[in-house]
Protein backbone atom coordinates (compact mmCIF):
# COMPACT_ATOMS: atom_id res chain seq x y z
CA UNK A 1 0.00 0.00 0.00
CA UNK A 2 0.77 3.78 0.00
CA UNK A 3 0.11 6.49 2.00
CA UNK A 4 0.41 9.75 2.58
CA UNK A 5 0.34 11.62 5.89
CA UNK A 6 0.56 15.66 5.99
CA UNK A 7 0.26 18.12 8.26
CA UNK A 8 2.15 21.33 9.77
CA UNK A 9 5.96 21.02 10.93
CA UNK A 10 6.04 19.41 14.47
CA UNK A 11 2.59 17.78 13.61
CA UNK A 12 4.25 14.47 14.39
CA UNK A 13 4.06 13.04 10.89
CA UNK A 14 7.67 11.78 11.46
CA UNK A 15 6.35 10.06 14.71
CA UNK A 16 3.45 8.70 12.97
CA UNK A 17 5.36 7.13 9.82
CA UNK A 18 8.11 5.45 12.06
CA UNK A 19 5.29 3.33 13.65
CA UNK A 20 3.09 2.67 9.97
CA UNK A 21 6.96 1.97 8.44
CA UNK A 22 7.77 -0.43 11.33
CA UNK A 23 3.83 -1.96 11.74
CA UNK A 24 3.39 -2.72 7.95
CA UNK A 25 6.90 -2.80 6.14
CA UNK A 26 6.48 0.36 4.13
CA UNK A 27 9.58 2.75 3.20
CA UNK A 28 9.24 6.42 4.63
CA UNK A 29 9.24 9.03 1.77
CA UNK A 30 10.18 12.26 4.06
CA UNK A 31 10.95 15.15 1.91
CA UNK A 32 12.89 16.41 5.14
CA UNK A 33 15.22 13.89 5.12
CA UNK A 34 15.83 13.77 1.71
CA UNK A 35 16.23 17.31 1.47
CA UNK A 36 18.45 17.28 5.03
CA UNK A 37 20.69 14.38 3.38
CA UNK A 38 21.29 16.61 0.26
CA UNK A 39 22.53 19.30 2.59
CA UNK A 40 24.34 17.18 4.75
CA UNK A 41 26.11 15.48 1.95
CA UNK A 42 26.98 18.77 0.42
CA UNK A 43 25.61 18.23 -3.32
CA UNK A 44 25.09 21.34 -5.70
CA UNK A 45 21.32 20.95 -5.07
CA UNK A 46 21.75 20.33 -1.11
CA UNK A 47 23.86 24.43 -1.03
CA UNK A 48 20.86 25.89 -2.72
CA UNK A 49 18.55 23.76 -0.15
CA UNK A 50 20.21 24.91 2.93
CA UNK A 51 20.19 28.46 1.60
CA UNK A 52 16.48 28.08 1.19
CA UNK A 53 15.98 26.75 4.49
CA UNK A 54 18.05 28.53 6.37
CA UNK A 55 15.26 31.97 5.50
CA UNK A 56 12.81 29.61 6.86
CA UNK A 57 11.22 29.12 3.62
CA UNK A 58 10.31 25.68 1.65
CA UNK A 59 12.38 23.92 -1.39
CA UNK A 60 10.83 24.77 -4.15
CA UNK A 61 8.35 22.06 -6.09
CA UNK A 62 10.95 21.40 -9.09
CA UNK A 63 13.80 19.97 -5.87
CA UNK A 64 11.28 18.38 -4.23
CA UNK A 65 9.94 16.53 -7.26
CA UNK A 66 13.35 15.65 -7.97
CA UNK A 67 13.89 13.94 -4.98
CA UNK A 68 10.61 12.03 -4.71
CA UNK A 69 10.63 10.81 -8.38
CA UNK A 70 13.36 8.79 -7.59
CA UNK A 71 12.04 7.13 -5.05
CA UNK A 72 8.54 7.03 -6.55
CA UNK A 73 10.45 4.57 -9.49
CA UNK A 74 12.55 2.53 -7.34
CA UNK A 75 11.49 -1.01 -8.18
CA UNK A 76 12.37 -2.44 -4.13
CA UNK A 77 10.03 0.48 -3.03
CA UNK A 78 6.94 -0.16 -5.28
CA UNK A 79 3.70 0.10 -3.43
CA UNK A 80 5.44 0.12 -0.29
CA UNK A 81 5.76 3.80 0.66
CA UNK A 82 4.51 6.36 2.63
CA UNK A 83 5.05 10.14 2.15
CA UNK A 84 5.75 12.05 5.16
CA UNK A 85 4.64 15.48 4.59
CA UNK A 86 4.68 15.74 0.82
CA UNK A 87 3.02 17.29 -1.00
CA UNK A 88 2.52 20.32 0.10
CA UNK A 89 1.57 22.52 -2.55
CA UNK A 90 -1.40 21.61 -5.13
CA UNK A 91 1.34 20.88 -7.69
CA UNK A 92 3.28 18.50 -5.53
CA UNK A 93 0.06 17.06 -4.91
CA UNK A 94 -0.92 16.41 -8.70
CA UNK A 95 2.71 15.17 -9.66
CA UNK A 96 2.66 12.77 -7.12
CA UNK A 97 -0.41 11.74 -9.23
CA UNK A 98 1.01 11.63 -12.43
CA UNK A 99 4.39 9.86 -10.81
CA UNK A 100 2.42 7.24 -9.03
CA UNK A 101 0.34 6.81 -12.44
CA UNK A 102 3.53 6.39 -14.79
CA UNK A 103 4.82 4.21 -12.37
CA UNK A 104 1.68 2.07 -11.86
CA UNK A 105 1.27 2.83 -8.56
CA UNK A 106 -1.84 5.03 -6.25
CA UNK A 107 -2.53 6.49 -2.97
CA UNK A 108 -4.46 3.87 -1.25
CA UNK A 109 -4.53 5.88 2.24
CA UNK A 110 -4.50 10.21 2.74
CA UNK A 111 -4.28 11.32 6.56
CA UNK A 112 -4.25 14.49 7.46
CA UNK A 113 -3.28 15.50 11.03
CA UNK A 114 -4.40 18.92 11.99
CA UNK A 115 -2.90 20.16 14.90
CA UNK A 116 -2.95 23.95 16.83
CA UNK A 117 -0.24 26.56 16.46
CA UNK A 118 0.07 26.00 20.10
CA UNK A 119 0.78 22.44 20.29
CA UNK A 120 2.96 22.72 17.91
CA UNK A 121 4.85 25.37 20.16
CA UNK A 122 5.13 22.70 22.68
CA UNK A 123 6.26 20.08 20.16
CA UNK A 124 9.06 21.74 18.42
CA UNK A 125 10.56 22.86 21.71
CA UNK A 126 10.62 19.60 23.00
CA UNK A 127 12.18 18.18 19.99
CA UNK A 128 14.73 20.73 19.66
CA UNK A 129 15.94 20.01 23.28
CA UNK A 130 15.55 16.22 22.47
CA UNK A 131 16.80 15.82 19.09
CA UNK A 132 18.97 18.97 18.53
CA UNK A 133 17.70 19.56 14.77
CA UNK A 134 19.05 22.94 13.11
CA UNK A 135 15.54 23.49 11.90
CA UNK A 136 13.82 23.51 14.86
CA UNK A 137 14.76 27.24 15.89
CA UNK A 138 11.18 28.95 16.93
CA UNK A 139 10.42 31.76 15.02
CA UNK A 140 11.63 29.77 11.42
CA UNK A 141 9.20 27.08 12.89
CA UNK A 142 6.41 29.57 13.54
CA UNK A 143 7.09 31.20 9.29
CA UNK A 144 7.06 27.95 8.32
CA UNK A 145 3.92 27.00 10.48
CA UNK A 146 2.10 29.96 8.55
CA UNK A 147 3.58 29.37 5.21
CA UNK A 148 2.63 25.51 5.24
CA UNK A 149 -1.44 26.57 6.25
CA UNK A 150 -1.61 29.02 3.84
CA UNK A 151 0.29 26.35 1.01
CA UNK A 152 -1.67 23.44 2.19
CA UNK A 153 -5.60 24.72 1.56
CA UNK A 154 -5.09 23.86 -1.77
CA UNK A 155 -3.88 20.54 -1.10
CA UNK A 156 -6.70 19.56 1.50
CA UNK A 157 -9.50 20.64 -0.39
CA UNK A 158 -8.00 18.49 -3.72
CA UNK A 159 -7.33 15.34 -1.02
CA UNK A 160 -10.72 15.66 1.02
CA UNK A 161 -12.91 14.98 -1.77
CA UNK A 162 -11.64 11.65 -1.93
CA UNK A 163 -12.78 8.61 -0.13
CA UNK A 164 -9.52 7.89 1.18
CA UNK A 165 -8.97 10.70 3.24
CA UNK A 166 -8.97 10.95 6.87
CA UNK A 167 -8.68 14.48 8.92
CA UNK A 168 -7.34 13.59 12.55
CA UNK A 169 -7.15 14.88 15.49
CA UNK A 170 -3.49 15.84 15.85
CA UNK A 171 -3.10 17.28 19.27
CA UNK A 172 -4.35 13.98 20.61
CA UNK A 173 -1.64 11.97 22.46
CA UNK A 174 0.94 9.96 20.00
CA UNK A 175 -0.68 6.54 21.14
CA UNK A 176 -4.26 7.89 20.76
CA UNK A 177 -3.16 8.89 16.66
CA UNK A 178 -1.31 5.59 16.21
CA UNK A 179 -4.31 3.91 17.11
CA UNK A 180 -6.77 6.00 14.86
CA UNK A 181 -4.67 5.34 11.94
CA UNK A 182 -3.87 1.55 12.70
CA UNK A 183 -7.85 1.19 12.71
CA UNK A 184 -7.96 2.99 9.08
CA UNK A 185 -5.38 0.93 7.67
CA UNK A 186 -6.87 -2.38 8.84
CA UNK A 187 -10.19 -2.12 7.49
Amino acid sequence: MNVVIFGPPGAGKGTQSDNIVKKYNLYQVSTGDLLRNEVKNKTDVGKVIENIISKGDFATDEIVNDLIKKVIFDPNKKNKLIFDGYPRSLTQAENLDVLLNESHQKIDFIFFLNVKKETIIKRIEKRKILENRADDNLSTILKRYDTYMETTEPVLNFYSKKTNFYEIDGDQKIDEISTKIEEILSV
